[in-house]
């Protein structure tokens, strides 16, 4: 018996082709896809690269678009100018060096624009005051002497105390008055009195050592000051400084004399606020 043919299929062609067409189809709408979200808006980005120039500025010639220079954009191709920067950046830490030492040449010439008028006021003063001195007929029992901060009078202990006593003598009552004369006239200024001692210890029911006796010596110059004078006792201090600050040799007896003292110091004006 005679096999029968197969027939073949009437028109269009094999199956598969269809599949591959729309396999192409979907492709193509996937690459119009990526192609559309990746379409850069050139005004936008010129403004973001424009932005960032201005913050940074770090390059003097940077990229204002993709595509610029050697790779990407022109800033891999500016890797040169870096040495412009780091030379900008050097300079201007060397202009704020010499602004710091212009600004600190100009605060010494201040503070030695400052000391030179205050010493040159404490001069005055100091002469002014000698001058006070000698008229008063005192000025062989008072040293004078000055420097940027103060006036400073001199008077020996033993005019003004007895041995191992606060009290001030009665015959130098007269000298302490003529003083207090001179420094009404400084009623504006800080006015600082201290008590100075020998080394020689002491030690009784009253004065426990040279500290409490110095400092009772100059309080009582200070009040007998305040009693004849109308000087603001908030800018008077007195003070005891024992036998820490002594100006001759205390393993003598004129060494000795000379420690024991009371000094008055009468700040200028620039020293006294």
């Amino acid at each position: 018996m005679a096999r029968k043919k197969k027939e073949e299929p009437q028109g269009g062609g094999a199956s598969w082709m269809n599949t591959f067409a729309d396999l192409m189809n979907l492709l193509l709408c996937f690459f119009v896809l990526l192609f559309s979200m990746s379409t850069v808006d050139a005004e936008k980005f010129d403004q973001l690269i424009a932005s960032l120039q201005n913050s940074f500025s770090i390059f003097p010639s940077g990229g204002a678009s993709i595509g610029d220079g050697m790779m990407v954009s022109s800033g891999v191709s500016q890797l040169e100018f870096l040495d412009t920067y780091y030379t900008e950046g050097a300079n201007s830490a060397s202009e704020e060096d010499g602004e710091s030492e212009s600004e600190q040449q100009e605060e010494q010439d201040l503070k030695a624009e400052y000391e030179e008028a205050a010493l040159k006021e404490s001069e005055q003063m100091a002469e002014a005051i000698e001058q006070q001195l000698a008229q008063l007929q005192i000025a062989d029992q008072v040293e004078v002497e000055s420097n940027a901060q103060y006036v400073m009078l001199t008077l020996n202990g033993a005019l003004l105390f007895d041995s191992a006593k606060s009290e001030i003598r009665e015959d130098a009552l007269p000298l302490v008055d003529k003083l207090s004369t001179i420094l009404q006239s400084y009623d504006s200024n800080r006015i600082y009195i201290e008590g100075h001692t020998d080394n020689v210890p002491i030690h009784n029911d009253k004065y426990e050592n040279n500290d409490i006796l110095s400092s009772y010596r100059a309080h009582s110059v200070k009040n007998y000051v305040l009693s004849k004078t109308s000087l603001d006792p908030a800018k008077i201090r007195a003070t005891g400084c024992g036998e820490y600050n002594p100006i001759a040799d205390n393993s003598t007896p004129e060494g000795r004399a000379r420690n024991r003292r009371v000094e008055i110091k009468i700040y200028n004006s620039y020293n006294s606020n």
